[in-house]
């Protein structure tokens, strides 16, 4: 105990100095505020990591979906790229077979190209999606849980 009282006392100043407010730090490491259904079936968390402006012309956005739930398909005015941190789930795009993105991939949304990305039925997915910011989102058509369904039965055979 005596050890502990002590670290504490010879680190507290240290860490008062390296908390200094002249920077810009963030985390992403929080669950954002939950999105609303809007263009998904299930539960999606979405935080703004970093907001492009003037100087940075790209965006940041810490996606998270839970397990067992569905995004529509998309595309992008320019090109996205989704770096997955945690879990597993599924990536399509128009015309191509889908397949299982896991903790580790980074996927290339090539632009305008019809895509879908989010959870598996068995886990969530975290992933960090860049993109620019100051062309919308162009959502296309609804992913229906009947096909989500197939994909997933279609990948965990292809699994196994």
């Amino acid at each position: 105990m005596k050890k502990i009282t002590f670290l504490i006392i010879l680190f507290t100043p240290f860490i008062a100095i390296a908390q200094n407010t002249q920077y810009a730090v963030t985390s992403f490491l929080q669950d954002g505020p939950k999105a609303p259904n809007t263009h998904y079936i299930g539960e999606a968390f979405l935080s703004s990591v970093l907001q492009g402006d003037s100087e940075l012309n790209y965006n940041i956005t810490k996606a998270t979906f839970r397990k067992n739930s569905t995004l529509d398909w998309h595309k992008h005015s320019t090109v996205q790229v989704l770096i997955i941190i945690d879990g597993e789930g599924y990536y399509q795009e128009k015309g191509k077979e889908a397949i299982v993105i896991k903790k580790g991939d980074i996927v290339r949304c090539t632009k305008d190209v019809e895509h879908w990305h989010t959870a598996s039925k068995e886990n969530l997915v975290t992933y960090l999606a860049l993109y620019d910011g100051s062309k919308p989102t162009i959502w296309t058509d609804k992913l229906s849980q009947e096909y989500y369904d197939s994909i997933a039965e279609k990948l965990k055979v292809e699994k196994k």
